[in-house]
């Protein structure tokens, strides 16, 4: 079992800047693909930006430029760093973790973490 944390949240004005934080734990040995999704009220959920684990990034267009995606291996760790913020960007933020594979070598499903608000004032 993963449990995902995540942080960072809250109300800014449009241009301003935010970092979310997701931390996993668990029995982990390695987590594969982790990303960034966003659920704005009455829209369906949809990608923000995902990173492999070599490192390798994906951004929605809508996000391009302004959002970058990071992790820490060592800490089970992704971050999104968000730039120049507009008030399309108010969504519930979630954070998704593929390919984990545990100590005991087994590997789990695709694991959510409980979303963290992000309010972008006008």
């Amino acid at each position: 079992q993963v449990h995902l944390v995540e942080s960072g949240g809250g109300l800014v004005q449009a241009g301003g800047s935010l970092r979310l934080s997701c931390a996993a734990s668990g029995s982990i040995f390695s987590i594969g693909d982790m990303g960034w999704y966003r659920q704005a009220p009455g829209k369906q959920r949809e990608l923000v930006a995902t990173i492999a684990t070599g490192g390798a990034t994906d951004y929605a267009d809508s996000v391009k430029g302004r959002f970058t995606i990071s992790r820490d291996n060592a800490r089970n760790t992704v971050y999104l760093q968000m730039t120049s913020l507009k008030p399309a960007d108010t969504a519930v933020y979630y954070c998704k973790v593929d390919r984990v594979v545990f100590t005991s070598r087994s590997v789990g499903p695709a694991y959510w973490g409980q979303g963290t608000q992000v309010t972008v004032s006008s």
